[in-house]
């Protein structure tokens, strides 16, 4: 045999035995250290669990890059929708994670992607058109595509392995739907061609389907968060009269409600759909809404003002964000509120833990993140 034949053979054998290291998607050797059997978190939905997207997003109006916002992050104000650590942040560094990067960042590429990516943008929802006020956001469904199309052949690369299969390594958090409410419906009433049990059946359709992409990309364990009793928030207080100062905007709290209560029955229905997946459905509601009615037993003490100064309504704004360079409070540990309409940090931590080892499925259902990391 001549040596070039020996070179040909030798070539055969180490391509095939490369090959059937691929296809074993031997992966963990690439992920590091982490406590659970979770090895990253890919991250869909709005301004609630969005790290800065949106600052990458040249005409957007849904921003949070300036001071106070960061005011308590360890890189100041960094697109966070709050004064410090924003929910994300919390849920992994319970499941001992490192800080996941933004899609939308150009640093996020190569070795930096194997613990997952954000894809979460400030003023999206579930709908397509759904944040055309907020001027350019990427809606859920071009989140998803941003994975498919960008993300995951990249995952491959890095990994060394078929992306589908190191999917379910991974936890995807899915928090969309409150601005298909408060930047679609809502701002459309009363002149919508759909009642609410159509606009809230249209709206959990449309989740299904983009869960079960994800599913179908590789997906199988799921964090589906409700929305948030938005009626309490400063900035809805502020545009809609209450009869008493201490009560909720009701007429926003009950949509919101019903559509939870179907979210809620959708998390069964998807587990039931899908082989070998598992869903959590939190109730962000009731968390919030609990330390809004009894908040000196959850550390807080104002349930009802914003720690930031908001932009007005008056001064072109819509008292949601906070004012660039406007004053903030000083005691941001007892605020429920960072802005109009998103929570400090302090709430996040009790959120956030409550996502990991709550041990009441009226607040986790069916379990926590915690169990579900294990399984």
């Amino acid at each position: 045999m001549s040596q070039k034949q020996k070179t040909q053979i030798l070539l055969i054998l180490s391509f095939s035995f490369y090959a059937h290291l691929l296809s074993q998607c031997n992966c963990e050797c690439k992920f590091g250290v982490s406590g659970t059997k979770i090895r990253g978190m890919m991250v869909f939905g709005s301004s609630l669990v969005d790290n800065g997207n949106n600052n990458f997003l040249v005409k957007s109006n849904a921003k949070a890059n300036y001071l106070p916002y960061g005011v308590d992050f360890v890189r100041g104000p960094s697109g966070r929708f709050t004064n410090g650590k924003n929910v994300i942040d919390l849920i992994g560094e319970n499941l001992e994670l490192p800080q996941i990067p933004t899609f939308k960042d150009p640093e996020t590429k190569g070795s930096c992607i194997v613990h997952g990516v954000n894809f979460a943008s400030g003023g999206s929802g579930i709908l397509d058109e759904t944040g055309a006020v907020s001027g350019e956001v990427m809606s859920l469904n071009e989140q998803i595509r941003n994975l498919e199309n960008v993300t995951l052949p990249e995952l491959e690369v890095q990994l060394g392995c078929n992306g589908k299969e190191a999917l379910g390594n991974y936890l995807f958090v899915v928090g969309s739907g409150g601005n298909d409410f408060s930047l679609n419906y809502f701002l459309n009433f009363p002149n919508n061609n759909a009642t609410l049990p159509a606009f809230i059946s249209k709206l959990i359709n449309g989740l299904s389907h983009q869960i079960q992409r994800l599913y179908d990309l590789g997906a199988r364990k799921f964090v589906v968060m409700s929305l948030y009793p938005n009626g309490c928030s400063p900035m809805v207080r502020a545009r809609i009269p209450i009869p008493m100062p201490t009560d909720c905007v009701q007429a926003i709290n009950v949509p919101l409600r019903l559509y939870n209560n179907n979210l809620r029955s959708l998390v069964d229905e998807m587990t039931q759909k899908m082989p070998g997946s598992k869903l959590v459905y939190v109730n962000v509601y009731k968390i919030i809404r609990d330390i809004i009615r009894t908040p000196t037993q959850h550390g807080f003490d104002d349930t009802k003002h914003s720690c930031c100064e908001l932009t007005t309504i008056k001064e072109g704004g819509t008292e949601t964000l906070c004012k660039t360079g406007g004053h903030v409070c000083s005691s941001r540990s007892k605020y429920v509120w960072f802005d109009g309409l998103h929570p400090t940090e302090a709430v996040n931590v009790v959120l956030a833990n409550k996502v990991f080892a709550s041990d009441l499925q009226v607040e986790v259902y069916p379990t926590n993140v915690k169990n579900l990391a294990e399984q």
